[in-house]
């Protein structure tokens, strides 16, 4: 997954954020929204580490992202189908 596709999906995405940083706050990540410098400046911040550190773990984290996390374009969510009068 690329950086763009990691934004797009932002809200998929933000639990596995959460279970790679879990010292990043819900609200935190609701501020960061798939911004990547956002983000590293928050996984900077709480963890204490070095901005290219930082970097380097969040790129390394985009890679490992499952592709299945992001919606298919075009795709809708199932309805249920309409009973029978």
């Amino acid at each position: 997954m690329n950086w763009d596709q990691v934004q797009g999906n932002w809200k998929q995405v933000k639990g596995t954020v959460k279970e790679k940083w879990g010292k990043l706050r819900d609200d935190e990540l609701d501020v960061i929204a798939g911004k990547r410098d956002q983000l590293i400046g928050k996984v900077q911040e709480r963890y204490g580490i070095a901005r290219a550190e930082a970097e380097r773990q969040v790129d390394e984290f985009v890679k490992t992202v499952p592709h299945g996390t992001h919606q298919q374009p075009g795709h809708q969510p199932s309805q249920r189908p309409e009973t029978p009068k």
